[in-house]
Order: C-alpha cells, then structure tokens, then sequence
C-alpha cells in the first residue's frame, strides 16, 4: 500500500499536488481546454513521467498542431514512450465494449510500466465524447470514474478527464462531478465542492445511457 505520493505541478498553476489527483475538466471553450491540457502535458514530460493523450473528437495530428502552436514541444512518438498519442476507443474499449474493471487493470499497468521503465510516474488525460457512441458498456462510464480514486492510493496516475459541456447532457455532467475530487475552473484547480467518495456514490448509483445535450 503506497504510504505517500510524490508532489507533482498539473499545469494550471505552479502549486503542487499529490499525483494521482483525479481532476475533471466540463468546458465550452476550446482554446481554453487547449491551454489547460498542453500544460498538463508539458509538465508532466518535464518532471520525467510516461504521458499519454487518448483522442476522440479532436485527431492525433490536431493535437500535435495545436500543441505546436501553443509553443508546447513534446517528445515524437518516434523517440520513444515519453508521449504517446492514442484512439481512446483503443485504450477504452479494444474489445467493442468498455468494462470499467479492464480498464482500472489497464491504468495499473500503464503505472507499472512506467515505474520499471525508469519514469518517476505516468499521466493521463482522454477525450471522452467516446462514451456518446453507443458503445455496449459505457453506460457505466461514471461507475469506472468513481472507481479511479481508490486505485490512485495504490497506482496513482494523473488523469484530466475532459467533458464537453455542449455535447453531454445536465445529468451526466452532475454525476461526472460527484466523482472527480477536483476540477478546473477557468484555468485553475480548486476542490470540487460535489465530490462525493466512491462508496457513498456507488451506494445509489444506477448505469444509465450517456446522453448527448445536442437537440436531436
């Protein structure tokens, strides 16, 4: 059982933070979304962590464009694991559906492998408009958020989830609140006052289907 975790900079401010801090970030901005992510990401390279993007509605040469525009110079996936760009329905669900208990023995992993490759730790940070496609298990989304704080006591990887507040629907986005301990308000990382402990949520929660808050 890991007894303490490192202090870690997440980008936004030049505080520190334990790692594994699980944070959300709900947005309607892009640019904004754009400058937190690219310096969650330099950061992390920067402090010698293993990081990883998982794209959906944005694509792998997107990204390194808008990273590069930003003056952010990450590593080419060429040079090696530094960072690395994904599909996030690979990482989320390669067998068509997603099962949020694969996934957590996946972000294990991922913190293990990156430990014995010589990191001092691993972030990550996904697109998650994936969970919108109808995918067999996604209705389960949130469950697998809540379940994130318990394995960063143990494996704790850094994660940004990013929700697009104009494609997920009001109710999806309160629960997604419920389950991310922090969150990022307006460039800066405060504690978010909805988090609720992943046992006293899952005690009432019930899977629902991910919605869309686009009219039809």
């Amino acid at each position: 059982m890991l007894t303490s975790r490192r202090e870690i900079t997440l980008g936004a401010t030049n505080d520190s933070f334990p790692e594994g801090t699980h944070m959300c970030l709900i947005y309607d901005d892009d640019e904004q979304r754009k400058k937190v992510i690219s310096k969650f990401l330099a950061d992390g390279t920067t402090a010698g962590e293993q990081v990883g993007y998982f794209v959906d509605s944005t694509s792998r040469e997107e990204v390194r464009g808008w990273l590069s525009d930003m003056d952010v110079r990450l590593p080419d996936e060429d040079q090696g694991g530094d960072f690395e760009l994904f599909r996030a329905v690979d990482v989320y669900c390669p067998e068509g559906m997603f099962v949020p208990e694969d996934m957590l023995e996946r972000l294990r992993d991922c913190y293990g492998r990156a430990l014995g490759a010589d990191y001092t730790g691993a972030r990550v940070s996904g697109e998650m408009t994936w969970a919108l496609r109808g995918i067999p298990g996604s209705e389960r989304l949130v469950e697998y958020e809540a379940l994130i704080n318990e394995l960063s006591e143990v494996h704790p990887v850094t994660p940004i989830c990013q929700y697009d507040a104009r494609s997920f629907d009001g109710a999806t986005l309160l629960n997604v609140l419920k389950v991310h301990p922090m969150m990022i308000v307006q460039g800066q990382i405060v504690r978010n006052p909805y988090y609720m402990k992943p046992g006293e949520f899952l005690a009432t929660f019930e899977p629902e289907t991910v919605s869309s808050g686009r009219p039809a």
